[in-house]
């Protein structure tokens, strides 16, 4: 059938033949045979084309400390008025795009790309993370500045002052203070902060380093790396009695006093299981969830229709709390961090 189809194509023509047939045209073609394609010849290069050599010669000059900040075609301009032909500037944008340098060709400092923190706390006083924030004075253009250290596992502020101004040497001295107040040893406690003048400071640095503490930092530029820290801020200054402004210095301190003393002991927190920072802090925490189950087992068996789905048990501890955790997290990252 295709080869009369193909034979009758050649007299009327292919269209006449497939309808005298009655065959659809795509059928014959699709049964013709394939025609190898040979592959094309390497093209030769034009006889006009720079040799090697000249095209150096270009690609050097464009790069030179002189040109490196210019474009072709300013290039192209000051060699002419200066009497020298190299090529012309589209050529020089054809030598560029040769060897991927069409772009900024100055030697340029370039952002370092900053690894992510990922940092993992499994108990108390194993990773604290503190910042530094302002409050608002009497005046316009007059803040106290408010250094808080927070344990990332029980969320307790673990130390804190009210200062005048940002200064490395008050922060140096309340990490040292509140590391023996927290009986810290060497080897123990990380120390995690955003990328403040403070924070980066060679003093804090060098203090860290005597005490045994690591100390890592935030991404620049990037708020989600010190979460804990922002956070309990938000919780301070969202307070109903948060004033708008303080006094003096001797009322944001009596103020923070107050607050601390609430957040630490009083604040059911709900990333902990609704337990106080204080009570996970000084491993009160099984105490008080073995209090809470004997309240629902009591309410459960006076009223056990009001609990659909049995009896509850109350919200629980969380076994580990992370800074950016990692996509994929192994237990054994949880039960023995490194």
């Amino acid at each position: 059938m295709i080869a009369t189809t193909e034979q009758l194509a050649q007299t009327i023509g292919v269209s006449a033949a497939c309808q005298a047939l009655t065959m659809a045209r795509s059928s014959l073609y699709r049964k013709r045979p394939k025609v190898v394609s040979h592959p094309k010849p390497e093209r030769l290069p034009s006889p006009r084309a720079l040799p090697l050599a000249e095209k150096e010669i270009v690609r050097q000059a464009l790069n030179s400390e002189r040109f490196a900040d210019q474009a072709p075609r300013e290039v192209f301009a000051t060699l002419m008025d200066e009497g020298k032909y190299l090529c012309s500037w589209r050529t020089m944008y054809r030598i560029l795009n040769e060897n991927q340098e069409v772009r900024e060709r100055r030697n340029q400092l370039r952002h370092p790309n900053y690894t992510k923190p990922e940092l993992l706390a499994t108990k108390p006083n194993q990773l604290w993370s503190w910042d530094i924030t302002k409050l608002f004075g009497p005046t316009k253009w007059t803040y106290y500045y408010l250094y808080n250290i927070l344990d990332v596992f029980s969320r307790y502020s673990v130390g804190w002052l009210i200062a005048e101004r940002e200064s490395a040497s008050l922060a140096e001295a309340l990490i040292a203070a509140t590391c023996v107040r927290q009986n810290i040893q060497p080897g123990q406690l990380t120390i995690h902060a955003d990328r403040g003048s403070s924070m980066i400071s060679k003093p804090v640095a060098l203090l860290m380093s005597d005490l045994g503490v690591t100390k890592t930092h935030s991404r620049p530029h990037v708020s989600n790396d010190n979460p804990f820290s922002e956070s309990g801020f938000k919780t301070m200054k969202y307070r109903p009695d948060y004033p708008a402004r303080f006094g003096c210095l001797a009322d944001a301190r009596s103020w923070a006093g107050e607050f601390f003393r609430w957040y630490n002991y009083e604040h059911h927190h709900t990333g902990i299981g609704l337990l106080t920072p204080a009570d996970v802090h000084f491993e009160r925490t099984q105490a008080m969830l073995n209090q809470r189950q004997q309240v629902l087992q009591s309410a459960y068996q006076k009223n056990p229709e009001r609990f659909v789905k049995g009896m509850s048990i109350p919200a629980q501890l969380p076994l580990a709390v992370w800074i950016n955790p990692p996509e994929t997290i192994f237990p054994s990252e949880v039960l023995n961090p490194s």
